[in-house]
């Protein structure tokens, strides 16, 4: 009984790693679940007592509860034996498929890596590469929103900073959960902004069954009082022009909507500007429609040489921050009010009577976004030289034909920001941009527009041509190369 046992070598490792295994599998790891949930309870309580639009029970139940009450909506149920007679393929499979989708959809949200990294996180880049404004906000609207609506913050899209920069200036308000495109479903990317609570969507998808599951995603959620934020643009701006809504994700969320039900649903029209967009050359490739990709490790090596360039310049004390980047907050618009106003339920509504109403939806609410668009610096010195592209300016005339500029866009109700109050300053960190960037050009004291970078000044000018008394979409050709 007191002898001893020989193992070979490579079996003890073997053993070893299974004992491992099983005590990280059944002491480490439900401890570590357990600790971050206690963590995320905590911050839970404490933002829902801070927060003016409170987080719903929907948002915090498990992810596999969701999709498992997702796939046993009759909705999804009734599209998955559609799909399988359709395509002619086991029901299982069928199955299976819409399971896919329903996994690839739900969000799995986190109040802690929400409040705690990602505010943290976008506070620190944000501030890092802009100088970030609030410009202006309806705070009487915001403050008289219904306790327990569903409020859809719906902006204009000029960046991927987007993201970051709405989400920061709007954590004292609410926990958004962002409709992200197929861009962001990369590793581990995916799994931080899923647990963010964003949701992803395939916007140029034609698979009817994948819609159906999108769409019923997006109505339980709206239903259940989930804050959200949409892009009806559908994609960024690739001329720094407003673009049409797509109106998908605004038909799924009113198409199930109770004008006289207990839940008011909240439409909050949020304008976003740039004095640089990050992107802007990139987009302005694909102006003229046709998508010109870039390699993975062609894209990469861009990436680094820009990340490189400003290191340099801060190395050598002359990197500045990308200009101002600033959000407005327009006035909310009730869906209650707007149903009993055009006496609409959407409800009972047939397929094209029901297309006609949210299409009259959809430009009402990107002519409140286009209204509540910041109008920033560099957007009101490039449109002066985009008016007059020959024109040798001297500084003092650039600022006389700025007022004139800001005289305009203000009687069209538009909303220019203006740092430090100081309108001359103002037009002298905007032309410093411009001239850092070599957009515009100066000799003997004469500023004018690089010809060979005017399609870059139109773009900027563009983001506030629908605010000038006779607004004109200002062409922009696509870049060689």
């Amino acid at each position: 009984m007191g002898g001893s046992v020989t193992l070979p070598f490579w079996l003890a490792v073997v053993l070893m790693a299974l004992a491992v295994v099983a005590v990280l599998d059944r002491l480490m790891v439900p401890s570590v679940r357990w600790f971050i949930r206690q963590r995320a309870l905590r911050v839970l309580e404490e933002v829902n007592r801070a927060l003016p639009i409170e987080i719903q029970p929907f948002r915090l139940a498990r992810r596999q509860v969701l999709v498992d009450r997702l796939m046993s909506d009759p909705r999804v149920v009734q599209a998955v034996g559609e799909h399988a007679a359709e395509h002619r393929v086991p029901l299982d499979l069928a199955t299976a498929r819409a399971e896919g989708y329903a996994r690839e959809i739900v969000p799995a949200f986190n109040a802690y890596l929400y409040f705690r990294l990602g505010y943290a996180l976008a506070r620190r880049v944000a501030r890092l590469l802009y100088r970030v404004r609030l410009g202006w906000s309806d705070e009487a609207g915001l403050a008289g929103i219904q306790k327990g609506s569903t409020v859809v913050f719906v902006m204009n899209h000029r960046s991927n900073m987007d993201y970051v920069l709405v989400g920061y200036l709007a954590a004292r308000r609410a926990a958004l959960s962002y409709a992200v495109g197929e861009w962001a479903r990369i590793w581990p990317l995916q799994q931080l902004i899923r647990s963010m609570g964003a949701y992803f969507i395939r916007r140029r998808s034609d698979d009817e069954l994948y819609r159906r599951v999108l769409e019923c995603y997006v109505g339980m959620a709206t239903a259940a009082g989930v804050t959200q934020a949409v892009y009806p643009e559908g994609g960024l701006s690739r001329d720094g022009a407003l673009r049409p809504p797509k109106l998908g994700l605004l038909d799924y969320m009113v198409r199930g909507f109770d004008p006289a039900g207990e839940r008011d649903l909240v439409f909050v029209p949020v304008g976003i500007n740039y004095d640089r967009t990050l992107e802007d050359r990139t987009l302005l490739l694909e102006a003229d429609g046709v998508r010109r990709r870039t390699g993975g490790w062609k894209a990469l090596g861009n990436t680094f040489r820009f990340v490189g360039r400003n290191l340099w310049l801060m190395l050598r004390s002359r990197w500045h921050r990308f200009g101002y980047a600033c959000v407005n907050f327009g006035t909310p618009v009730s869906m209650r009010r707007w149903c009993e106003a055009r006496d609409v339920d959407f409800r009972r509504l047939g397929r094209d009577a029901r297309h006609v109403a949210v299409a009259e939806l959809g430009a009402g609410l990107m002519r409140a976004v286009g209204e509540v668009v910041p109008v920033l610096p560099v957007s009101l010195v490039a449109t002066v030289f985009m008016r007059e592209p020959a024109a040798q300016l001297s500084e003092l005339e650039l600022k006389g034909r700025v007022a004139d500029l800001v005289d305009e866009v203000t009687a069209a109700g538009g909303r220019v920001y203006v740092p430090r109050k100081d309108m001359d300053y103002a037009v002298t960190v905007g032309l410093r941009m411009l001239c850092m960037r070599h957009l515009v050009t100066e000799a003997d004291g004469l500023f004018g527009a690089n010809p060979a970078e005017m399609i870059v000044l139109r773009y900027y000018a563009n983001s506030i041509a629908h605010l000038l008394p006779q607004p004109r979409r200002i062409a922009v050709p696509a870049l060689a190369g």
